[in-house]
């Protein structure tokens, strides 16, 4: 626990400016990041008598070991660069609204030839209009469906489209009439994105003008005896209004507002915000959060409308935001908001009317989703505090393991083998601080030798950090305390204090196997002089525990808390470590001799083999013929053109009934590149990053 007075500013240093402030402790991490009008009044405030500190902040400046600051020319500004900082440090003190749930949107992809309507999930994607978000997919689907009899919209994947356009017929949804179809040219791109338009147009509220032009249009197929025409456009207007009927009309006026609501007790905060588009309320969404510091509920408003907006420009951010209680000083973020969609926003708290009753209405949906919350998470915290309190007195710890990294090898009979480092906080993952590694000390199968050197790798790292921030008490360094054989200087360019360094120590490393990789895992920290982090093993076949230096593992009971969590920490790591393995497999299949070649990146690769159809052709063209490719010039093609006669083809395929030499063309195979895929598996794994 640090003392405050230790690395409090000297008087006069600290700017009596609009700014941004940051506490770091003593790893050099972020811990908090907050914003001031006036610097120099609003750290006072953290240096003042411990005693008269709420006990939040007492935590963070006695956790902190440093402060630092950057002046800004307005309050706007802080803003601005406040939700920036947080986004990218993730401090631990600051208040971080966690979604319950991955809301689901109804997506269009107005960025592509023919758009497609689909169900979406995670970040925004420029090109593409959303609407929502919704509770469940399946109530978009149901949405969707009932629209597609008046908008017949393209649907299907790009696989099936293709597969549509190669084969020239259309999927079950062109036959039945709920897709126009443009795979196979029923209809033009221009008036397929006309219908797209039009479909966004009524989902974005503008209802009215779509069903007057069917039922004009339905009077006259009937004054005209179509009877069949008129009874299917009776059909569309009725599936319009059962699709408007899903969302009830609550503000009569046809506004476009977001609501936010706030529940709140000492400890935690729950926020709801209601979408209303059109008089209707189109999406709903919540997030709770842990109260870590002393905050008002304007202040709860202030962080949940920069996680609201902070990432929307246009109209997805709404001429009127209704809350519960104004920011202070509110001009700021009226003024950030406005910036945001580009002209005025009215921030204000409904006074009476359909709008107050409205609130009211998310008010209730915040206490029910603040009591749902505690209900849920006071048995998961006695559980992983159980949990954690089992482990500390199986393995003799002087405390509990907040903090534990699990490593685990993995390989296919001795290629490609790799390693995983997951990370469990509290009981509970840390995906954005996962690792992988690629073995590269040795050739083949050896797990012993591949955990010893990832251990010394992970923990060579934490110590180059040490030296880097001055933690060395003597000022020596030990001589092999490199990161991965090179200067610190060189491999560790920056010490902006990013979680994803390794300068965060674990009170436990887990290790998936038995006594010998928990030796060889001790035995990398005893080389490095590191001897306050315990280590252990979890064994698969019995699930025993085992420690360095005893003949007989620990036996933890089957209905131990403390078990079910080591093993969920070690199937965490083996199963992140057997992802990225296959990944660099399938990479290493996917090779192609362009790979090879300097300077050559991924859409260039794509232009030559557009351009000569096969990797078999281009190798047989002249430097002539692949400068002729967009973008390739006379020194690139002679590159080209080295590079594929030093390649050796791959033998020739043989019909093993005839004898007959099977001369296919090569297949496409720049799908694979000499680095890493950053996108291959899902986005939980790919924030793990090899160091």
């Amino acid at each position: 626990m640090a003392d405050p007075s230790s690395y409090r500013p000297r008087p006069g240093e600290i700017p009596d400016t609009p700014g941004v402030y940051r506490f770091r402790d003593e790893h050099r991490r972020v811990i908090y990041v907050g914003k001031a009008k006036s610097l120099r009044q609003r750290l006072a405030n953290y240096f003042q008598d411990l005693a008269n500190l709420h006990p939040r902040t007492r935590s963070m400046v006695t956790t902190a070991a440093s402060v630092e600051w950057t002046v800004v020319s307005t309050e706007v500004e802080a803003l601005q660069l406040e939700y920036s900082w947080i986004k990218e440090y993730d401090p631990r003190f600051n208040v971080k609204y966690r979604d319950d749930k991955s809301y689901p949107y109804l997506a269009v992809t107005m960025n592509e030839e023919f758009p497609r309507v689909q169900v979406m999930r995670g970040h925004k994607k420029k090109g593409v209009r959303y609407f929502g978000p919704y509770a469940h997919a399946w109530a978009i689907r149901d949405t969707v469906d009932l629209l597609l009899r008046v908008f017949p919209v393209r649907t299907c994947s790009a696989g099936v489209f293709k597969n549509a356009a190669r084969t020239g017929r259309p999927c079950l949804l062109g036959y039945i009439g709920k897709c126009s179809a443009p795979c196979v040219g029923r209809i033009t791109p221009e008036d397929h994105l006309e219908l797209a338009e039009e479909f966004s147009d009524f989902m974005a509220g503008r209802t009215g003008t779509y069903l007057r032009r069917l039922e004009s249009q339905m009077v006259e197929a009937a004054e005209e005896m179509e009877y069949e025409r008129a009874a299917r456009l009776r059909d569309d207007i009725e599936a319009l209004k059962k699709a408007m009927e899903k969302n009830a009309v609550v503000l009569a006026d046809a506004t476009d507002a977001d609501l936010v609501a706030v529940a709140e007790d000492e400890l935690e905060a729950a926020v709801q915000i209601f979408h209303v588009r059109g008089g209707r309320v189109r999406g709903q969404r919540g997030w709770v959060t842990d109260k870590v510091e002393e905050v008002t509920t304007g202040a709860l408003v202030e962080h949940a409308l920069q996680q609201l907006y902070g990432e929307e420009s246009g109209d997805a951010v709404p001429k009127e935001v209704l809350v519960p209680a104004l920011p202070e000083p509110v001009e700021p973020v009226q003024e950030w908001l406005t910036g945001r969609r580009g002209s005025n926003v009215s921030l204000r708290i409904p006074q009476r009317g359909d709008k107050k009753a409205l609130m009211e209405t998310v008010q209730r949906n915040a206490l029910q989703a603040l009591a749902l919350h505690k209900t849920k998470r006071a048995s998961d915290l006695t559980t992983r505090s159980r949990a954690l309190e089992e482990i500390a007195d199986a393995l003799d710890l002087d405390s509990a393991p907040l903090r534990i990294e699990c490593y685990d090898i993995s390989h296919l009979q001795g290629d490609d083998v790799v390693a995983s480092m997951v990370v469990f906080e509290d009981g509970l993952q840390r995906k954005g601080e996962y690792r992988r590694f690629q073995i590269r000390g040795f050739a083949g199968q050896d797990d012993v030798r591949s955990m010893h050197e990832v251990i010394t790798r992970r923990f060579r790292r934490y110590l180059a950090e040490k030296e880097k921030t001055g933690e060395w008490t003597d000022g020596a360094v030990p001589e092999d305390v490199l990161a991965d054989g090179e200067p610190v200087s060189d491999t560790l360019r920056d010490d902006d204090g990013r979680p994803r360094k390794f300068a965060y120590p674990p009170q436990l490393v887990v290790v998936d196997g038995g006594q010998p990789q928990v030796a060889a895992a001790r035995r990398a920290l005893d080389e490095l002089g590191i001897d306050d982090i315990a280590v252990c093993g979890l064994a698969k076949r019995l699930e025993e525990v085992w420690v360095p230096g005893e003949d007989d593992p620990v036996v933890l009971p089957r209905t131990s808390e403390g078990l079910y969590m080591l093993q969920r920490v070690r199937d965490e790591a083996h199963r992140f470590a057997i992802t990225y393995q296959r990944t660099r497999r399938a990479k290493r299949f996917r090779s192609s001799p362009l790979d090879d070649v300097p300077g050559l990146g991924e859409t260039r690769k794509q232009a030559l083999i557009k351009h000569f159809g096969s990797v078999k052709k281009l190798r047989s063209a002249t430097i002539e013929q692949i400068q002729e490719v967009p973008g390739i010039g006379r020194k690139t093609a002679e590159t080209i053109a080295v590079a594929l006669a030093r390649a050796v083809p791959a033998a020739p395929a043989v019909n093993t009934a005839t004898g007959e030499i099977i001369d296919d063309e090569e297949p496409d195979t720049t799908g694979g590149s000499s680095g890493e895929p950053v996108t291959a598996g899902p986005p939980d794994e790919r924030r793990g990053q090899e160091p």
